[in-house]
């Protein structure tokens, strides 16, 4: 299914009974290359060193078993790679599995593995995560070590877990992130006061959001979250911007896939000017959230306005850059970002429920997830 790259297993005997967990082709495991999934780096020489990560896995007894698929260098929302190939999407093969963790979300959704570990600049491990009908969690920015992880360099990117459960979520946090609490993480917040986030979406999913809080019982207000357009399209251009950076030395090559080396000859064109209006709209934005969280436990959202569009639409040219515009945002600001699949009316695919929590509040954000969840299995 064009899940893996490709498949190994490090760590325990592959006898053992401990979770398996695969590897988004943009982390370093050691002797492998870190490809990208992109011909331009196909030769790249094994990784030197196990990512923090993947060595924090191991030590904690997880066992890897493969590199996962992606959408080229990580650019991109839908997740077709015509050099790797196109990860199924197991809620529906007809559509794109999303981007950029493509790979990784797949691969849980098909159950090939117990997690898996995806990054997330705006939007690459919540957009496949609800594309692919699993959970995916981006924590708070700086609280997993991005040692490994390829861009180098970033203000946004974040490396985190997909799982079918929060159970196994948090374990495969508590392996990643040191001094994550397992137990007010798996404490299910009953008694939450959240915020539901007016936003354009859907009405099915919008309406799927919202029986999704009165199922948990959750204390619940609509409210207006200011900057959340600006801090879509600011967020656009900071990717740009450190995209560039690390890899439009390869539009040289000629290797790249036509979708990949026309943003970067885009991303190039980025203006000082832009970024620094970027970093005001960062600035705005992060202060609207922190206010709106002062008053509730989290925000709840969609994680994406609509259902993931056919492979043919996004072959043919349909847009999806709008597929980021709810998730992008808390890129930019920093703060945890769980999607949770809840289901929906007319649909037997599942979308997305986002959960926005206060910065280093990740325990909190799957608190939160485990009562939905548990509320919907029982519903």
């Amino acid at each position: 299914m064009t899940a893996f790259i490709s498949e190994f297993t490090l760590g325990a005997d592959p006898a053992a009974q401990g979770p398996t967990i695969a590897i988004k082709d943009s982390i370093d495991v050691a002797g492998y290359p870190t490809t990208g999934a992109s011909r331009a780096l196909a030769d790249a020489p094994p990784a030197a060193a196990h990512a923090d990560v993947v060595q924090r896995l191991l030590d904690a007894g997880w066992r890897i078993t493969g590199k996962t698929n992606m959408h080229e260098l990580a650019f991109g929302m839908t997740g077709i790679n015509d050099y790797t190939g196109t990860p199924v999407n197991p809620q529906d093969a007809a559509r794109i599995p999303g981007g950029s963790s493509s790979g990784s979300a797949a691969a849980v959704g098909a159950k090939l593995v117990d997690a898996a570990l995806g990054t997330d600049t705006g939007g690459s491990i919540r957009g496949p995560a609800a594309c692919c009908g699993v959970i995916g969690l981006k924590p708070t920015f700086g609280r997993v070590s991005r040692k490994g992880a390829v861009p180098r360099e970033s203000t946004l990117d974040c490396v985190g877990p997909f799982t079918r459960d929060i159970a196994t979520m948090v374990d495969a946090m508590a392996a990643i992130a040191p001094a994550f609490d397992t137990n007010a993480a798996k404490r299910l917040n009953a008694s939450a006061n959240v915020a539901i986030v007016s936003v354009d979406a859907d009405a099915a999913i919008r309406q799927g959001v919202e029986r999704a809080v009165q199922v948990a019982a959750f204390a619940s207000r609509a409210i207006e979250l200011d900057h959340l357009k600006e801090a879509f399209e600011a967020g656009l251009a900071v990717i740009n911007v450190e995209t560039a950076r690390a890899f439009a030395h390869l539009v040289e090559t000629g290797k790249l896939g036509a979708d990949v080396d026309a943003r970067l000859r885009v991303a190039v064109q980025t203006t000082q000017a832009q970024l620094d209006a970027a970093e005001r709209a960062r600035r705005a934005f992060t202060a609207a959230v922190d206010r709106a969280l002062e008053n509730v436990d989290v925000l709840v959202l969609p994680t994406l306005p609509a259902l993931p569009i056919t492979i043919e639409a996004a072959r043919n040219g349909t847009p999806v850059l709008t597929m980021s515009s709810l998730i992008r945002p808390f890129n930019l600001s920093g703060h945890p970002a769980l999607s949770l699949p809840i289901p929906i009316e007319g649909s037997p695919m599942k979308a997305g429920l986002q959960i926005v929590g206060r910065k280093g509040a990740d325990e909190e954000v799957c608190a939160v997830a485990a009562h939905v969840e548990a509320a919907l299995a029982a519903s």
